[in-house]
């Protein structure tokens, strides 16, 4: 999810990233401030101080909301938990965790993480906004003022107990900490979120009809959102629960064809993709496999340059793929697929590869398993 849009550059390893629904939000901020919030609490401002203030006042804002989610990445870390990207997205923030911790307090504590720094980061506006009121210098004050609002409201709203908003993931940790049970815990906190979240739908609605068009519609756009977001929790911790006890080979392909590194892209789709119907093949270099060639990658390429493009010059190199043994947990081996945002992991014992493990074998895995009623 959110693994689209713009990169802006890279933190401790973590890669910052814009969502493209992020500059829509850019610009309602900044326009509501500039046109709105600003002229109301001093009415007698230029027109260029309200737009130059409401811009970096806007800017410093995403940047607090940025500070949250490295906050929860930099916690995240210490325990050892890898963050491969931020996206900063429409409704704010969000940190990719590769893999959901292992202990009940770990999770606490990076739950935590994000609302202090917002508290944070709200004191020392507050402190900066009575500096510069006391030197009497509005435009200062006025911007502090209302930082330190926002980011205090911001802390305040992610505590609520909608998973997987901070408040919900606190709420886990604690039905964790209590049952010993991860599963349990998680099922039970996104139950919550989607009551928080029907509420915020039910308030947008009530709003709307109240004849507050636009504050009822985005109440009711965050509620759905929120709703998405832990269905979308709950749905992967029963997969987790799924796939708990499998491993790697009890899933890889073993028959993959193998590529030479020059072999054409028109040799790999006609002879091979449309006959087999495989979707990822192995590059083969001196006898060694130097890569892998998916479908994703023959689609990079224009049909008319299929004749004169090799395997070799669009295959994911062997040191930018992420392998896995054959007893490796298929939780394990997911969790790799989606922190990298790709589909398929090569399976290798002792230096060989052996196999490959897909999304869709995965999926195909558990579909078998559940007409044939197993647990």
């Amino acid at each position: 999810m959110l693994q689209g849009g713009i990169k802006i550059f890279t933190v401790r390893g973590i890669e910052i990233r814009l969502d493209y629904s992020w500059f829509l939000i850019f610009v309602l901020v900044t326009w509501s401030l500039a046109a709105q919030y600003f002229p109301q609490q001093h009415p007698h401002w230029t027109q260029p101080l309200y737009w130059s203030l409401g811009l970096v006042t806007s800017l410093l804002f995403f940047l607090s909301v940025l500070l949250h989610e490295l906050a929860h990445s930099f916690v995240a870390q210490s325990r050892g938990i890898p963050v491969p990207r931020i996206t900063l997205f429409i409704f704010g923030g969000a940190a990719q965790i590769a893999r959901e911790p292992k202990k009940a307090g770990d999770e606490l504590v990076m739950a935590l993480a994000g609302p202090g720094m917002s508290v944070l980061i709200g004191a020392v506006s507050g402190l900066l906004w009575w500096v510069f009121k006391g030197m009497g210098l509005e435009p200062f004050s006025a911007l502090f003022g209302w930082l330190a609002l926002i980011n205090v409201s911001l802390a305040v709203f992610n505590l609520i107990p909608g998973f997987p908003l901070d408040g919900g993931r606190v709420l886990r940790a604690i039905i964790w900490g209590v049952s010993k049970d991860s599963s349990r815990s998680t099922m039970i906190a996104g139950a919550v979120g989607k009551g928080v979240a029907f509420m915020f739908i039910f308030m947008g609605v009530f709003m709307l009809f109240r004849g507050s068009i636009f504050n009822g519609v985005w109440i009711a756009f965050i509620g759905w959102f929120l709703l998405q977001a832990a269905s979308a929790s709950t749905r992967q911790q029963a997969l987790t629960d799924l796939l708990a006890g499998h491993t790697a080979g009890e899933v890889m392909l073993t028959d993959c064809p193998f590529l030479d590194s020059d072999t054409l892209v028109s040799d790999l789709v006609y002879r091979h993709i449309l006959h087999t119907g495989r979707r990822c093949f192995p590059v083969l270099d001196h006898g060694k496999v130097s890569g892998i060639v998916t479908v994703h990658n023959v689609k990079a390429v224009p049909v008319e340059q299929w004749s004169q493009t090799t395997a070799r010059s669009i295959m994911i190199p062997a040191e930018q793929l992420k392998s896995v043994l054959p007893e490796t947990p298929l939780t394990r081996v997911m969790e790799l697929i989606s922190a990298d945002g790709v589909n398929q992991a090569p399976v290798v014992k002792d230096g060989r590869f052996i196999g490959m493990v897909s999304r869709d074998a995965v999926m195909d895995f558990l579909r078998n398993k559940s007409e044939l009623g197993l647990k």
